[in-house]
Order: structure tokens, then C-alpha cells, then sequence
């Protein structure tokens, strides 16, 4: 299969387009996806017949975006705030859970209490008075009766 130059000539355009930030008929992304979208071929025209612009256009790319080490040192830290994030997500699960619970126990206690004190108001509690030794025996004593 032969190679169709204006095919080629609107993947030059298009790839001169994207990396000059000017797209047409994309996203704007620097990938080869974002270049067949831009020239108006299917993606495996590139991948298949152009062999060469995709790898120009990847060369280009490399050119523009500068030092790798930026993008590893980028990754990286996108790959810990990822971490972090799912970590994040996790404790809060755990949280909601807990809060759940607490709520759920403070509710028993509550009622627990208002028992204990609707049962210590009902009692009426009796006071004995001491008495010294060999003192008669008294009745004894109701501090609610007044």
C-alpha cells in the first residue's frame, strides 16, 4: 500500500499545528491520537504508513516538553499524592464508619441514663439514723416526709 502525499502533507500541517499550540480539530494534546484526530486520518495511518511523522512527531514532543527528568520526577510524585489520596479515602470510609458507631452508642447510652435516672427518682431512699451504744432503737427516718 502505497503512501498518499497529501495524507502526509496534512500530518506535517497538523503536526505543526499541535506542537504550535494553534489545533483545529482536537484537543490540542501532544499525542498521536490528538495528530490523526488534527490531519483528519485514522489513527493507523500513522501507526502503520507514517512511520516516520509519528516518530518525528515524538521526537518533537521530547524537544518541546524538555528534560525527562522533570516528567519522571512529575510521575512520581503524582504516583505518591495517588497514594496518599487512596490512603486518604480509606481513613475516611473508616471514619464515617466509626462516626456511625459512636452516634449509634451515644444514642444507647442516653437511654440508659434516662432509665437509671427515671429508676433512682421512683426509689425513695431511706435514712437510718446511727445510734449510740445502748441508746434505744429509732424509727427511722424518711427525708421525704417533711
Amino acid at each position: 500500500m502505497s503512501a498518499d502525499p497529501d495524507e502526509r502533507t496534512r500530518i506535517s500541517a497538523a503536526m505543526h499545528r499541535l506542537l504550535g499550540g494553534t489545533a483545529q480539530h482536537s484537543n490540542g494534546a501532544l499525542t498521536i491520537v490528538a495528530l490523526a484526530q488534527e490531519a483528519g486520518v485514522p489513527r493507523n495511518a500513522l501507526i502503520q504508513r507514517h512511520l516516520d511523522l509519528k516518530a518525528d512527531f515524538y521526537a518533537r514532543v521530547r524537544e518541546r516538553t524538555g528534560n525527562c527528568e522533570d516528567e519522571t520526577r512529575l510521575r512520581q510524585t503524582i504516583s505518591r499524592l495517588e497514594t496518599i489520596l487512596a490512603r486518604k479515602n480509606t481513613e475516611l470510609t473508616e471514619l464515617r464508619y466509626d462516626r456511625a458507631e459512636l452516634v449509634r452508642t451515644v444514642n444507647v447510652l442516653t437511654l440508659e441514663n434516662q432509665q437509671l435516672r427515671e429508676a433512682q427518682q421512683q426509689a425513695r431512699p431511706t435514712v437510718i439514723a446511727l445510734r449510740p451504744r445502748g441508746a434505744a432503737p429509732q424509727p427511722p427516718i424518711n427525708p421525704h416526709d417533711g
